[in-house]
């Protein structure tokens, strides 16, 4: 029922490692060698940039464990191509930035390719979700986990 395929951990490893590189050449001198105060936007950006690259490079190591993260980067590109670019795409107001921006961010189809939706949806959506209260006792996790093995999957 968890298998997912080597080529699939093979893409997500090198999906991460990508990211990884490609956020570590391009914002990491800036985190680095910070010549001047950043801006508050310019900051967050490249605070929130360098965490997502550290943690796509734990995701090497971790390829599920890590898909999250990977969920964060489809529905927050995901969102600003449908509710900012495509509408100034209709409105034919893209300005240059948008342009810029939506090429990058369009990248995101390459995640979309190599996040395993079965392995998403089994466990992200179909999977019971954790106790709310109080860990439960090792006989109502005995019981948990053989009803939940005698399930069809």
């Amino acid at each position: 029922m968890n298998h997912i395929s080597t080529w699939r951990m093979y893409l997500l490893r090198a999906l991460y490692l990508l990211i990884a590189v490609g956020l570590g050449l391009t914002v990491w001198p800036d985190v680095l060698h910070q010549d001047t105060p950043w801006t508050m936007s310019r900051g967050i950006i490249l605070c929130m940039l360098s965490a997502f690259s550290l943690l796509c490079a734990l995701g090497i190591r971790y390829p599920l464990q890590m898909l999250p993260v990977l969920l964060w980067e489809v529905l927050w590109k995901t969102m600003w191509l449908v509710l900012v670019a495509l509408p100034a795409w209709l409105s034919g107001q893209v300005s240059p930035a948008i342009a810029e921006q939506a090429f990058g961010v369009g990248m995101v189809i390459l995640v979309y390719a190599a996040v395993p939706w079965d392995y998403v949806y089994r466990h992200y959506v179909k999977k019971a979700g954790d106790h709310w209260r109080g860990a439960p006792s090792a006989s109502q996790s005995t019981k948990l986990n053989s009803a939940h093995e005698r399930r069809p999957a």
